[in-house]
């Protein structure tokens, strides 16, 4: 029998002890590396997704924004819920249209939007299209002559068919500002509708291109309803492919006015037509189709933010007589207006009879 003696019987507790700790340092060591490695694998497969996510988004809303009734139903869904309301207050000296500097990809416009991010009403993501048209408009401003004048008699004339036989020209062209909509003529009709125009208000869809309606005393008010508004006045204004997707009908591919006869509302205008005025929702539902202002309606929202006085004619529409005349041209009835189930006439004609009666408008036709 051999006995060890006990000092050495310590060291070889003392080497089993470390033995052991450092086998689990081993161990930790190899957990924690590969809890390293999951934890990078998942990091990694996290982004992909992110990235595929992104690239999707993209993808789709590109597509969306080339269908013209998937579009119109969606894209207005997606704008129409980061619809922000501002003052919409406006002084004379502040013009109603945009301006180059109004635009930056952080700030839109520049001072007016409560939360600047956000884009109001159809131009979402727009940015780059505004900056492209403003650039070769260069002019923002009122015509001099109105910016000259210490109060400003306006009259908005619509297209209706009350406008017949009611001899208006006369007085219509007394006004300092005459506001005109869409394509709705004026040779050989100016006993009824007069012969100035000092702003008309359109968009791609509605636009003149008859020459002979040429006129180079007005100014053309574009207004945007959606993101591919812009891109076609972009690519008229840069004499570029003009792309005829995602509109209702056939648009021009060049304009008969000069560039320095065009400028743009600013979008507040349009959102102050739907949301303060017509109390139009912010949020609709696919399938769903959205309602947006008429431009006469838009056009009363500018004329009451930069006049004096604003008058109105040629705005009632019987809608429960089908065959009633729709405009004061043309041979089209009452029975195509129900067809719009964009606009929501029923509210827009108890709106006009509201502003009537608080004297807010008056109306040279008399019909409210």
């Amino acid at each position: 029998m051999i006995d060890i003696p006990e000092p050495q019987a310590k060291r070889s507790s003392k080497g089993a002890e470390e033995y052991i700790t450092e086998s689990q340092g081993v161990l930790f060591f190899l957990e924690f590396s590969l809890g390293s490695m999951k934890k990078r694998r998942y990091f990694k497969l996290l982004l992909m997704v992110v990235v595929v996510l992104l690239l999707s988004y993209y993808y789709l809303y590109d597509k969306i924004k080339s269908s013209s009734d998937f579009y119109s139903n969606l894209s207005f869904l997606l704008q129409f819920t980061g619809a922000k309301t501002e003052d919409l207050t406006m002084s004379k000296n502040t013009t109603p249209f945009l301006c180059y500097s109004d635009i930056t990809y952080k700030r839109w416009p520049a001072k007016t939007m409560t939360v600047p991010e956000i884009l109001p009403f159809g131009t979402l993501s727009s940015e780059r299209h505004f900056q492209a048209a403003l650039k070769v408009l260069k002019d923002c401003d009122l015509p001099q002559n109105l910016k000259n004048l210490s109060c400003l008699n306006c009259v908005v004339v619509g297209n209706g068919g009350i406008l017949r036989n009611k001899t208006l020209g006369k007085k219509i062209d007394s006004y300092d500002v005459v506001i005109r909509l869409n394509s709705g003529p004026v040779n050989g009709y100016e006993d009824d509708v007069g012969s100035k125009t000092t702003f008309r208000f359109c968009y791609p869809e509605s636009i003149f291109s008859d020459y002979s309606q040429y006129d180079a005393d007005t100014t053309l008010v574009f207004v945007a309803f959606k993101a591919i508004d812009l891109r076609w006045l972009k690519e008229v204004l840069l004499k570029q492919r003009v792309s005829m997707r995602g509109f209702w009908k056939k648009t021009p591919t060049n304009l008969i006015y000069k560039n320095s006869q065009i400028r743009i509302l600013k979008p507040s205008v349009v959102q102050k037509a739907a949301f303060h005025l017509l109390k139009l929702p912010t949020v609709v539902r696919w399938p769903k189709p959205p309602q947006y202002p008429t431009t006469g309606i838009i056009a009363i929202a500018m004329a009451l933010t930069m006049c004096d006085k604003v008058h109105i004619a040629g705005f009632k529409y019987d809608i429960h007589n089908p065959n009633g005349t729709l405009h004061y041209y043309g041979n089209d009835t009452m029975s195509a207006m129900r067809k719009m189930m964009y606009h929501n006439i029923t509210a827009e004609q108890m709106l006009l009879k509201k502003l009537k009666s608080s004297n807010t408008i008056f109306d040279l036709t008399g019909n409210f």
